[in-house]
């Protein structure tokens, strides 16, 4: 059977979205990486399903599936296409507040107009245990052994596994082979997103993020996030950020720990279409 798609990018994070309100979810790993497939398939960074809610106090639930198959708990990026797409679908009207459930839990979601929404992207958690990530204690700043060179890294989960650098070079060669290393780096037994990050000011930065499942991104909201709350938390930026990645830029809000992160920016559709694969 064909299988319709809407193809969505939040700044070149690109997904396909599929409706499954009134139906199961209906594609396996296998046929997810054909789909995924930039040559043979459709190409995505993730798809996504929007799906009935499991938490009654939320609207929908939506899954993520990364291009290799493997399922993912958080995409900030995919976050906005979510809310872009129920929109257009005439779930969701500009200015209205919505509980949307993902596979980290509840986040909520306001369309500020129909390609423009900001997240709740939740409070960032700190713990080891929790993102998670092998270290004796919570840190700012962690030491670690990548492919022989010592780095150092925050660490913390925005519903996915972040490891975040600073650089002051993004085009730095080494970058390019250190992102796959962080990614799948013991010390995080479930993999990491590795972000490169660059400060212009207290108030804006640079981004490049290799991420688990997809490889290099245009962009990455999870990403972002864990970037802009890693140097706040060390207190080199203020509590309004702007993130550029290849892709555009995000606007990200943060008072400090204890606080919700809210993240802004833009959802777009490129096409619909039907997968006879």
């Amino acid at each position: 059977m064909a299988l319709p798609f809407s193809k969505m990018h939040g700044i070149g994070n690109d997904f396909v979205m599929v409706d499954c309100r009134h139906g199961a979810f209906p594609l396996d790993a296998e046929q997810i990486r054909a789909i995924a497939d930039r040559h043979t398939g459709v190409g995505f960074d993730q798809l996504i399903s929007i799906e009935p809610p499991r938490d009654g106090s939320c609207a929908f639930y939506y899954g993520i599936w990364n291009a290799d198959g493997t399922p993912s708990g958080q995409c900030g990026n995919g976050v906005r296409c979510v809310a872009a797409w129920l929109h257009r679908a005439g779930e969701l009207s500009i200015g209205e507040l919505v509980r949307l459930e993902s596979p980290s839990g509840p986040v909520s979601v306001r369309l500020i107009g129909p390609n423009e929404v900001t997240v709740d992207m939740g409070v960032p958690m700190l713990e080891p245990s929790r993102i998670p990530f092998r270290a004796d204690a919570t840190a700012d700043r962690y030491a670690i052994d990548v492919g022989g060179n010592v780095l150092e890294i925050g660490s913390l989960s925005m519903g996915n596994p972040h490891a975040v650098v600073e650089v002051a070079d993004l085009q730095a060669p080494a970058l390019y082979r250190l992102g796959p290393l962080l990614t799948t780096h013991e010390r995080f037994p479930e993999g990491a997103n590795a972000g490169f990050v660059q400060k212009i000011d207290r108030g804006q930065l640079r981004l490049r993020v290799h991420e688990r499942g997809s490889g290099w991104t245009l962009a990455c909201g999870t990403g972002a996030c864990a970037a802009m709350a890693v140097l706040r938390l060390r207190d080199e930026v203020d509590e309004r950020v702007k993130v550029t990645l290849p892709g555009g830029t995000l606007t990200i809000d943060w008072a400090g720990p204890g606080h919700t992160l809210w993240m802004t920016g833009p959802a777009d559709f490129a096409f619909e279409g039907e997968w006879l694969g």
